[in-house]
């Protein structure tokens, strides 16, 4: 061990004859910790509120949509194979999406209605796993059956028109008829067969699905559809495969990514991240501005030691690395005992049910998400030991200016 550690450990060990200098270092110490446990915390919170939200919304969407610029295509089968032909999709499903009423014996709401295949929705979409619908709607010209067609709706959907499993809803489409008395909306009854529950409040509180025949009678498309949904291997490359497909096909398709569509609310909260680590840095600046106080306090209190050393022979070098030791070992310190606290309460956050969110506020109905990154964490203590590194250089370079005449003489 060099000298200078020697002496900057026996600084640091020895009981100061100002015990304000002590008290302000064991500040120090606590602020850091204090700063460093806030960073932790809040920045697990929040990669953890990105990843299920992420996770959420790939199980109620497509990894992409293709769609035509034109509208509405009716050859869809045939591009549902090449489409599934490429590298990299797992499978394809068409759809229709439109917005309609949904009325009920205890209420109305509106809602985002999508026709679906059964058959093939539940391997490009997770929540649509078993889905109930059975094509029952008559075509027409036909006589309309006993039994209504059925629609899935999500659970707060449900909730909100006072229906359950068993139920009747009465579906009312724009796309009606013109008559005498002017234009008619569509309506339908439908038997509500399923409930789903993707865990987003979005997709719970608007979506209702029913069978890609009833959509098309009920929006007079034909044999049509509005586009496909594609699941592709790899969610991370869906852009790639999506300019594929489109390759593929040529003009006038065109395809969107989950990232494309949902760029807004990621980039919020991509923002929000790194503005709360800003902010939260302050905390251990604070703690930095103390760590720098000590020092200096310590400088002015060693002053007769420092001229004795120098006197001695050592080195403007060696006296900076005394008081820069001092100060990083205060740093290191407050650096350990914050990542501790930290991972403590992510665990305690993650174990217990502190927190309930409430899903028409933030998306999706759980307990506070925390997810703990390597890369964050890293990110974090390398910061710190940064800024505590810094703050020891004033003081250091101060120390080392001293002259050793003037400083016995005076000191």
């Amino acid at each position: 061990m060099s000298f200078e550690y020697f002496i900057g450990r026996r600084y640091l060990m020895a009981k100061q004859r100002q015990a304000f200098i002590s008290l302000i270092t064991l500040l120090s110490i606590a602020g850091v910790m204090v700063g460093v446990m806030a960073l932790i915390v809040v920045i697990a919170v929040m990669s953890g509120f990105e990843s299920d939200l992420k996770s959420r919304i790939l199980m109620g969407q497509s990894h992409l949509v293709l769609m035509h610029h034109q509208g509405p295509f009716t050859d869809y089968e045939q591009i549902q194979r090449k489409v599934e032909e490429v590298e990299g999709v797992e499978g394809a499903t068409p759809f229709i999406y439109t917005q309609i009423m949904l009325r009920s014996s205890e209420g109305v709401s509106g809602a985002v209605l999508r026709g679906v295949d059964p058959k093939s929705a539940g391997r490009v979409i997770e929540s649509l796993n078993n889905i109930a619908l059975s094509k029952e709607t008559p075509q027409e010209g036909e006589e309309t059956g006993s039994d209504p067609s059925g629609i899935v709706l999500g659970r707060e959907l449900a909730k909100h028109l006072g229906v359950q499993v068993g139920d009747a809803v009465y579906l009312i489409s724009p796309k009606g008829m013109i008559s005498p008395m002017g234009h008619l909306p569509s309506m339908r009854r439908f038997k509500v067969t399923g409930l789903f529950e993707s865990g987003m409040y979005e997709y719970d509180g608007t979506f209702a699905y029913i069978h890609i025949k009833d959509a098309q009678v009920m929006m007079r498309m034909g044999n049509a559809v509005t586009g496909l949904e594609v699941r592709v291997k790899d969610a991370y490359k869906a852009r790639q495969v999506a300019d594929k497909i489109v390759e593929r096909l040529g003009f006038p398709f065109w395809a969107r990514d989950w990232m494309q569509m949902n760029r807004n609310l990621f980039s919020a909260l991509k923002l929000e991240k790194t503005v709360m680590f800003i902010i939260l840095t302050l905390i251990v600046l604070v703690a930095a501005f103390n760590i720098a106080s000590t020092l200096i306090m310590t400088v002015m209190e060693k002053t007769k030691d420092i001229a004795i050393l120098k006197a001695m022979g050592a080195t403007d070098k060696s006296i900076r690395k005394i008081f820069m030791f001092k100060g990083m070992v205060i740093g290191t310190v407050g650096t350990f005992l914050g990542m501790i606290s930290g991972f403590t309460l992510c665990f305690l956050l993650r174990r217990y049910k502190i927190a309930e969110l409430t899903g028409d506020i933030y998306y999706f109905t759980t307990t506070l998400p925390v997810r703990l990154e390597l890369l964050d964490v890293a990110v974090i203590v390398v910061a710190t030991l940064a800024i505590c590194c810094i703050a020891t250089l004033y003081p250091a370079f101060q120390a080392a200016k001293l002259r050793p005449v003037e400083a016995i003489r005076y000191g």
